[in-house]
């Protein structure tokens, strides 16, 4: 008897094209990227298999916890597409205290706040620039999914 769907997309499947959309957490995006940025961390938002229509994305330390012994490898999602062209780098510690000092305003308890402010901001324009579909990239192939955001989206 058919019933109008495929019982191997129900249960999951090692095909990632199987996924049409990802939930993930606002915070997990702007951690991964903020890592990227500031420290060089190879933090992504790992999709684990098997695949299914929709899926989990969350936050991960590339070879930072143990491995994956699955048969089929987790996607590993760069934090970078989950958000628009549009959002500027992280600022440095550098780049606020030249703003500073460009101003002739420099104390170190104003740069700690004027860093912090920085930060904050930027963030909040991660939360604002975040896209509703992203691309992933699938056997040398781009698949489309939308993203569904948990948690606020703007603070």
């Amino acid at each position: 008897m058919t019933t109008g769907f495929d019982r191997r997309r129900e249960r999951g499947s090692d095909d990632p094209t199987t996924i049409r959309s990802l939930a993930v957490t606002v915070d997990d995006v702007v951690t991964a990227l903020e890592a990227h940025q500031r420290a060089d961390r190879p933090a992504v938002l790992r999709v684990t298999p098997p695949f299914a229509g929709r899926m989990r994305a969350r936050l991960h330390v590339v070879d930072g916890e143990g491995r994956y012994d699955g048969g089929t490898a987790p996607l590993h999602i760069h934090p970078g597409a989950f958000v628009g062209p549009g959002v500027a780098p992280i600022p440095s510690v550098d780049d606020t205290e030249d703003e500073l000092r460009r101003r002739g305003e420099y104390s170190v308890e104003r740069h700690r706040e004027f860093h912090r402010s920085a930060v904050d901001a930027w963030r909040e324009s991660v939360r604002e620039g975040l896209v509703d579909r992203l691309e992933l990239d699938v056997d040398s192939e781009r698949h489309t999914v939308e993203v569904k955001y948990l948690g606020r989206r703007s603070e």
